[in-house]
């Protein structure tokens, strides 16, 4: 019975640390999906820009258009730093090495602890690592990011840029995504569309500065679709262990009501069975 009730209070303070966990996640999901229902509307706009530009003769010339020979890919890989999200880590990783087995040479921007120790232990090429970015500094982070993959893209150190990440959908689904983000290929709505659009002083001015701004507004848009699904699979994943210690706790109880009652019946009896009646 001692035994038993000192499990009970064990897993009552667990689960008043998943309660707490919980909330905090809660709390940052609610936050970071305000953030990214404002990114996305701007991103789509930037994206609908650059693919629009895309279609025309004269920019498939320009370095962030031009398809060349692949001979190193860079992938930006990211991950949680801390666990207790479920699935959601080993989802993404899942999918960045599925996509670089196929004979190319890859080089890996990790960011999060997670995928750092991942591809450590895999002996992949991890040309950069970031961990433990806090949420104050995301855009700012993400606009360095995006200055050092086009440098290292048009210095011809990569060949094409991938971005790994998990796409929100709704708390419960969220979905790994591996998407090409340079060159820039185009996927505009209507095939073989030509615009009577000027572009002053030239088209490929403002290519050098439209793109560098799409980069920033991608990669701080995939920042926000991981961390909103990395808190959303923390708060499942938190109800999930908060469900899973009250049923514990209700069987615990129950064993130890069990006990007392047998130990309660076994005094009984021994008081009866004593008992001199003459």
């Amino acid at each position: 019975m001692r035994d038993i009730k000192n499990r009970i209070e064990n897993v009552s303070s667990t689960e008043q640390l998943i309660k707490a966990m919980d909330t905090i996640a809660s709390t940052k999901l609610h936050k970071a999906r305000l953030q990214l229902n404002g990114v996305r509307p701007m991103y789509n706009g930037l994206k609908e820009q650059v693919e629009e530009i895309g279609e025309r003769e004269d920019a498939l010339n320009h370095a962030f258009y031009e398809e060349r020979e692949v001979k190193n890919s860079l992938y930006i890989v990211m991950t949680s730093n801390q666990g207790y999200v479920g699935s959601y880590n080993s989802a993404v990783l899942n999918a960045a090495l599925e996509h670089m087995d196929d004979g190319r040479e890859e080089k890996i921007l990790s960011i999060g602890t997670k995928a750092l120790s991942y591809f450590r232990k895999r002996e992949k090429n991890i040309v950069r690592k970031i961990t433990d970015v806090a949420d104050s500094h995301v855009y700012y982070g993400s606009q360095e990011i995006a200055q050092w993959i086009t440098n290292q893209y048009l210095t011809e150190e990569v060949d094409e840029v991938y971005i790994v990440y998990s796409k929100f959908v709704n708390v419960l689904t969220h979905e790994p995504k591996v998407e090409k983000i340079l060159p820039i290929k185009s996927n505009f709505t209507y095939l073989g569309y030509e615009s009577d659009r000027e572009y002053e002083p030239s088209i490929s001015s403002v290519i050098d500065h439209l793109v560098p701004l799409y980069l920033h507004m991608n990669i701080f848009r995939a920042f926000s679709e991981a961390h909103t699904s990395e808190q959303s699979a923390r708060m499942v994943n938190m109800d999930s262990a908060g469900k899973n210690a009250s049923e514990l706790i209700r069987e615990l109880t129950l064993s130890y009501n069990r006990q007392r009652q047998g130990a309660i019946t076994q005094e009984l009896s021994e008081i009866v069975g004593g008992t001199n009646f003459d």
